[in-house]
């Protein structure tokens, strides 16, 4: 089969308000927490939560949060994703096209693949920007990919990247930033991901397996290959290994709990206290499941947990930088695509 276009690639991350001002976050937050596979509830009961509660009572609190994010360039998510789009495409070459999109506000996956088709690509690779598979995340960009794609009449081949949680390149740059910091000065090591319901971790278990014993994230197989925590762990254990660290001196958490229910455990600020409490005094935290620095983490770990930690005791929580723009993440992306083209 001839291929006569050049080849698209649609990067994706989650998304950020347009500025940090109220109303940009309400629309943000309504966005975001809309989408069924954020919040797995029924139409009307997630309309009556997001839109009646979270969306009008959060986005004050949020807003003052995006301020002290925010920078003269713009959201931080935003600036390192569109510094990592002009990278991959010039590593890429004439051949390639590389658009950015993000899942929630703009520029959005429609109107990337929107450009990316004007211009005759043969095929699109999609290439969200979370190492590990979650359905709230990676699911979401396949899903409203396909969501668009539906409506055009030709449609070119679709590559659905699903995963690259052990990804070694990547691994390489997490353990390197880590050694820009003293290792054995640190009273703990924490990995710190990004928290789900233990709900959708059981909706998308078809082997009945997902929370049966203890340490069922303890390893892979073809049974949790698609399950976020227990690729979690896999990317800790990859780290761990590359710096030599030994079991006792790191614990793999989970932050950014809402609402009541349970989420996947341990949380990062129940390590933090626990080890307040054990008279730690310097911690240092990874968030491997961020590939840039943003809201969750300059904000959440470096001041908010700083300042919990700081209230029980401790001294400092130092943050191992995210990937960023590094120029050996652009190349590890732009490699990754080339595997999948």
């Amino acid at each position: 089969m001839g291929t006569f276009g050049k080849k698209g690639v649609l990067l994706v991350n989650l998304g950020t308000p347009d500025d940090p001002g109220r109303g940009a976050v309400y629309r943000y937050l309504k966005q975001f927490l809309m989408d069924r596979r954020v919040i797995d509830y029924p139409w009307l009961a997630r309309t009556i939560i997001v839109k009646g509660i979270i969306a009008p009572f959060r986005s004050g609190s949020s807003s003052k949060l995006y301020k002290r994010l925010w920078t003269e360039e713009g959201s931080p998510l935003k600036v390192y994703g569109e510094t990592v789009t002009a990278g991959v495409q010039e590593l890429l070459g004439d051949d390639y096209i590389v658009e950015l999109g993000m899942r929630y506000q703009s520029p959005s996956i429609e109107s990337a693949i929107d450009k990316l088709l004007s211009q005759q690509v043969s095929e699109i690779i999609v290439f969200p920007m979370f190492p590990q598979y979650a359905s709230a995340t990676t699911g979401s960009v396949h899903d409203e990919v396909m969501r668009i794609m539906r409506k055009k009449e030709s449609i070119p081949d679709i590559k659905l990247i699903n995963s690259y949680y052990d990804y070694e390149p990547m691994i390489d740059i997490f353990a390197d930033n880590a050694r820009q910091f003293n290792l054995d000065s640190y009273d703990h090591i924490i990995f710190s991901y990004h928290g789900l319901p233990q709900r959708q971790l059981r909706r998308a278990d078809d082997c009945n397996h997902c929370l049966k014993i203890d340490n069922c994230c303890g390893s892979i197989s073809k049974v949790n290959q698609f399950c976020y925590s227990a690729q979690c762990h896999a990317t800790t254990r990859a780290i761990v290994t590359k710096l030599g660290l030994k079991e006792g001196q790191y614990t793999t958490s989970f932050q950014s709990r809402l609402g009541p229910e349970e989420w996947i455990k341990p949380y990062t600020a129940k390590v933090i206290e626990e080890q307040a409490k054990a008279g730690a005094k310097k911690l240092l935290v990874f968030s491997p499941a961020f590939v840039a620095d943003c809201l969750e983490t300059i904000i959440e770990i470096g001041f908010e947990y700083q300042e919990e930690f700081e209230e029980m005791g401790g001294e400092k929580v130092d943050l191992v930088p995210s990937l960023n723009d590094d120029p050996r993440w652009i190349k590890a992306v732009k490699d990754m695509v080339s595997e999948y083209a």
